[in-house]
């Protein structure tokens, strides 16, 4: 029972939006996640989706977007990420998801061993376009980070975050984000949102008792990523 993750997969069947226009990298992107799924991933096996899932607008535009994970080896558990407008509400997305498809949103899920919690995450106070207005957001997201930890303290270890947005930099830098992980002893992290030039800002790496992972698709090179943290249960 494997662990793998792979996001920002920025599927859109029902939707026009090629992301091909980012470069040949991403040229039929979809079927490049596929292939290297299905050599990849068995059916008991857990995959991370940390966000930015659909380009749809609307639940029933993602409905095929889903459809397409459900129709993929394993079970999947997806979080929001900032591109996930067709994400309205957390029970009528449930109502919609396929069997073997779990979303996570204030909460935690126990799943084949794992107990997986998360967030989307916001924009970082160090970021350069930083305002007021992302302080509020920022701020409501560590609060509902904090919320799912809560509850995957309640399930049981080992317990691995999922974010959008990176809970650090580069640098390592200490964030409230970090200083959860820390304290409810997160075995693993796994983010996205990065791409192309700023793969370049990721932390990839042990800080804290904690392993992160950026898990971007194209950094990736379209293919899931097992997510190994076997030393840190000696912990």
């Amino acid at each position: 029972m494997a662990l793998y993750a792979i996001g920002d997969l920025h599927l859109a069947h029902d939707v026009d939006k090629p992301m091909n226009v980012f470069g040949h990298d991403w040229d039929d992107h979809p079927m490049q996640i596929r292939l290297a799924w299905e050599n990849l991933v068995e059916p008991d096996d857990v995959v991370l989706i940390p966000g930015d899932i659909s380009w749809a607008m609307t639940l029933p535009e993602a409905k095929q977007d889903l459809e397409w994970i459900g129709d993929l080896p394993g079970k999947k558990v997806l979080i929001r990420g900032n591109h996930d407008y067709w994400w309205s509400g957390i029970s009528k997305v449930r109502q919609t998801l396929p069997d073997d498809v779990f979303a996570v949103q204030n909460d935690a899920l126990r799943l084949n061993g794992y107990t997986i919690c998360g967030t989307r995450g916001w924009l970082l106070p160090s970021h350069p376009k930083f305002s007021e207005h992302d302080e509020v957001i920022y701020r409501r997201e560590i609060e509902r980070l904090k919320l799912s930890l809560d509850a995957a303290s309640k399930l049981g270890d080992p317990v691995i975050a999922m974010l959008h947005y990176p809970p650090t930099t580069n640098l390592q830098e200490d964030t409230p984000f970090t200083d959860l992980m820390e304290k409810y002893r997160v075995k693993a992290c796994v983010y996205g949102h990065l791409h192309g030039l700023s793969h370049r800002f990721a932390f990839n790496g042990v800080k804290n008792g904690t392993l992160y992972a950026l898990t971007s698709c194209d950094f990736l090179h379209f293919r899931p990523t097992q997510i190994s943290f076997a030393p840190l249960l000696q912990d």
